[in-house]
């Protein structure tokens, strides 16, 4: 799938006024500085798509984008380090919970993991909150043109084997990064895959 027009369509705090669910919609998140918004710019082929900040935290909204006219690409608030208030981080996490939960037309999930860390245990239980829900996701590790392809393989399989001790199957994972564009075509053709799919159900 080549990607030809991406248009932002809304920003809200509450999935009862997110767009319309009649066409497919595909979700990112990430702890903060993850390098979401840089990916979705790389994904889409524009450079401002997704406002990137030098400071963490930077997207408070869940922001709707609408991709050949055809399906949404969500780019949602990061969790984990950003500098904010505790009321701020709860409602933050209410807000997120809440779309996850209630948004019908949400194809998946792509959660972000910055390679170049050990496994993080809040992005353990995120994940594991995310299975215990039902929420369909996948695991996109972002910066691997950061690591030399010894120390990325090993810091792969280091997270591969931390799941394994809770999961008995892993989600799909994907390999990526923004600056080189590594795996935005294989982010492409899942979705697309995941399209056609939607389209049968409707």
């Amino acid at each position: 799938m080549n990607i030809k027009t991406a248009e932002f369509v809304i920003s809200n705090t509450d999935y009862r006024i997110c767009p319309a669910p009649k066409m497919a919609e595909y979700a990112f998140i990430g702890r903060s500085n993850v390098g979401k918004s840089s990916l979705i710019n790389a994904l889409v082929n524009q450079k401002n798509l997704a406002k990137t900040s030098g400071r963490p935290g930077k997207t408070q909204l869940i922001n709707h984008f609408i991709i050949n006219k055809g399906w949404y690409l969500v780019d949602l608030p990061g969790f984990g380090y950003a500098k904010i208030s505790k009321t701020k981080r709860a409602e933050f996490h209410d807000m997120i919970s809440e779309y996850l939960l209630n948004r019908t037309n949400l194809m998946c999930l792509f959660v972000l993991i910055d390679s170049r860390h050990k496994p993080q245990g809040i992005d353990q239980e995120f994940m594991q909150w995310l299975a215990e829900k039902g929420i369909p996701f996948v695991m996109v590790f972002t910066k691997i043109d950061k690591l030399g392809k010894v120390v990325l393989i090993k810091n792969i399989r280091a997270y591969k084997v931390e799941m394994l001790k809770l999961w008995a199957e892993l989600p799909q994972i994907f390999i990526t990064s923004a600056e080189k564009k590594t795996g935005t075509k294989e982010l492409c053709n899942f979705i697309e895959q995941l399209n056609s799919q939607f389209k049968e159900t409707i």
